[in-house]
């Protein structure tokens, strides 16, 4: 292989690792600022703030003798307090004893219960919150659909005598409401174009377009068949198996209905006519009830022939939406994990550090608001794994803290470093195994 051909793959690579790199810089960054501030707020003193570990490349201390660094290794971060005798704020009973009573409340050990508690769950807080205001600033930023909905512009498309304009306002869709017509439609004979109800220039006429539910691809998912096909978002879907395609679940069926044999696609693409042969792969599909299904899958998703003209939403409605996008994020993957547990889909949906780097350099190439976006939602899973009830975890901490809650003392040291040891087998085994599932799966 010459040189040359390396440059464009040696470049993808620095691409993603810094996209990668970034993504963790400000996730971890938020998760341990978390912990900073709020220890600091409760009167515990931070010895150490941290983004990455391993040798330090550079560091300064605060007025407050904080010592703020960045290391070497950028998987992660930690915030060590006085009184812990590590990164995972084990409590370092030597340095304790030779510390003057009147500084042991600046301890994360001499600290009061609700201090300590308070301190370790700001972590995820503070990532959750992160979530929150991003998607609600990306939502104030971009806009919402028009309500009613309104055609900013229309795709490419293969298909002709669309009389639909930019402008127009939706009403019904082959005489079916709007609002209503995504679904009264499903099951309707499709055709090439369907009528129009619009208002235009203040008059209501009627139009020709395409059906609602377009074979036209508006997401390609990582590392899918579809991907590694070469499809691309924007591919309109003229023919599968030689039939014609007209809606996206006809193309549903047909993958469905192979049985994981080559679906041979008629792909219209700027004007020009692709044939592909792409074999399905099986996936394991969340449900709306948050079970999973497992399919035949090409890994696309549709978009509409036309994009919509956004309004902005209220602060009220911006808010309410990326809260509950939030909660779906952390719903959805205390969902998947079960599953897998449950051994009820297949353990390859868990994915490790190199799908996360790969993922951060694809929505990075695919824009600043996807990657906005992509970075609210790592930063909702990076939040709800830390809350896990396992030691060395943020949970595992709060685990100790309730046990001392009930009992009135914490766990013995011995006790603790001994969890602590076997908490820290636990997630780097959880750690390889998802490195594996990147590398084999």
């Amino acid at each position: 292989m010459e040189f040359v051909s390396l440059i464009p793959q040696f470049g993808n690579l620095i691409w993603t690792l810094a996209a990668f790199v970034m993504a963790l810089l400000v996730i971890v960054g938020v998760h341990e600022y978390g912990h900073y501030i709020v220890g600091r707020w409760s009167g515990i003193h931070a010895d150490v703030f941290s983004l990455g570990f391993g040798p330090v490349l550079f560091s300064r201390t605060d007025r407050r003798g904080t010592v703020w660094q960045i290391a070497a290794v950028p998987l992660g971060g930690y915030v060590k307090f006085r009184g812990d005798a590590n990164a995972a704020s084990a409590p370092d009973a030597d340095a304790m004893a030779q510390l003057p009573a009147d500084q042991r409340r600046t301890t994360m050990p001499g600290a009061p219960l609700w201090a300590r508690a308070a301190t370790v769950a700001a972590g995820p807080a503070f990532n959750f919150a992160f979530s929150i205001i991003v998607l609600t600033g990306l939502a104030l930023a971009t806009g919402t659909p028009s309500d009613p909905p309104r055609i900013a512009q229309i795709y490419g498309t293969p298909i002709s005598g669309i009389t639909l304009q930019p402008g127009d306002t939706l009403i019904e869709v082959d005489g079916v409401p709007f609002e209503k017509a995504p679904t009264l439609l499903d099951d309707e004979v499709p055709h090439a174009l369907i009528p129009y109800t619009v208002e235009r220039d203040g008059r209501v006429i009627q139009v020709q377009g395409p059906m609602l539910s377009t074979a036209r691809i508006g997401f390609v998912q990582f590392n899918s068949a579809a991907e590694d096909a070469g499809l691309r978002v924007g591919d309109v879907i003229m023919a599968a198996n030689g039939q014609p395609i007209w809606r996206f679940n006809e193309l549903i069926q047909i993958v469905a209905a192979s049985n994981g044999q080559p679906v041979a696609l008629q792909i219209w693409r700027d004007g020009a006519v692709i044939d592909l042969d792409i074999s399905p792969r099986r996936q394991d599909i969340l449900k709306e009830d948050r079970s999973f299904e497992t399919r035949w899958l090409l890994g696309v998703s549709s978009s509409s022939f036309f994009e919509p003209a956004t309004e902005m939403p209220g602060p009220v409605e911006a808010f309410s939406s990326a809260v509950a996008r939030t909660w779906d994020v952390a719903a959805s993957s205390v969902s998947g994990l079960y599953h897998i547990a449950a051994q009820k889909i297949s353990s390859c949906n868990m994915s490790g550090a190199i799908t996360i780097a790969k993922t951060s350099g694809k929505m990075a190439s695919s824009g600043l608001v996807d990657f906005i976006a992509f970075l609210a939602f790592l930063s909702t899973a990076i939040g709800l794994v830390n809350l896990f009830p396992i030691p060395v975890l943020d949970g595992g901490h709060l685990m100790f803290y309730a046990y001392e809650a009930v009992v009135g003392r914490g766990p013995s040291e011995k006790v603790v470093q001994v969890l602590m040891s076997v908490g820290l087998v636990i997630v780097l085994s959880i750690m390889v195994f998802a490195l594996s599932n990147d590398l084999f799966c």
